[in-house]
């Protein structure tokens, strides 16, 4: 079989799916989010790029109404009722002992872990690497069929506390998954022309 870049590349309605026509939500219709959703998106997600194959990105479910409420007072602004309305919310944190992993996940390089026994460059790299899961985290809900709304107004030092004790885990955003109601997002905001992004040297 011969791959082209024409074989290789989403059709225009996928690209319309994940990028072009997708909004961030920010209020839901009632229909719950299951588990076997949530793990279909991380069978996605897990896919994603990371350097080193570090993966530090961690998600906690949060579902009960207790916790639900608990997390919505931990929220900025109008945040802690979108928390409160929607069908799930997730919390995203990066392990900063990734590294402990390594052998596993990167074992052709017997010492991957001994790169990272100093803190700052190990925080650093979990938290950009967590980073860019969570933006996959978005792009695997939307290609589920499903809305997301990441939220990096938050408490992250409250939730941290409240939710992971005796972790050594940094949140980096609360995302709300749904389907989203209908005419619910604001119109689209202006995006920087590629002239005054990218250039060439």
């Amino acid at each position: 079989m011969t791959v082209t870049t024409d074989t290789r590349r989403l059709d225009e309605a996928a690209a319309d799916l994940l990028f072009r026509e997708a909004r961030t939500a920010g209020t839901f219709t009632g229909e719950e989010v299951t588990d076997e959703q949530v793990r279909a998106i991380y069978d996605l997600v897990k896919y994603a790029p990371t350097s080193m194959n570090t993966q530090p990105v961690r998600l906690l479910l949060v579902r009960t109404p207790e916790a639900r409420e608990r997390l919505a007072t931990m929220m900025a602004g109008s945040n802690g009722d979108k928390v409160r309305r929607a069908p799930l919310s997730v919390v995203v944190a990066a392990d900063r002992n990734f590294h402990d992993r390594l052998p596993e996940v990167f074992p052709h390089f017997p010492g991957a872990r001994d790169l990272f026994a100093d803190d700052e460059p190990r925080h650093r790299t979990a938290v950009f690497n967590g980073a860019m899961q969570l933006a996959y985290l978005v792009i695997g809900v939307r290609a589920l069929g499903l809305d997301a709304g990441p939220m990096t107004g938050i408490d992250a030092p409250a939730i941290e506390e409240a939710f992971f004790a005796g972790l050594d885990q940094e949140v980096l955003a609360v995302v709300n998954v749904g389907v989203a109601e209908q005419d619910a997002a604001h119109p689209r905001l202006p995006r920087l022309p590629y002239e005054d992004v990218v250039r060439t040297v």
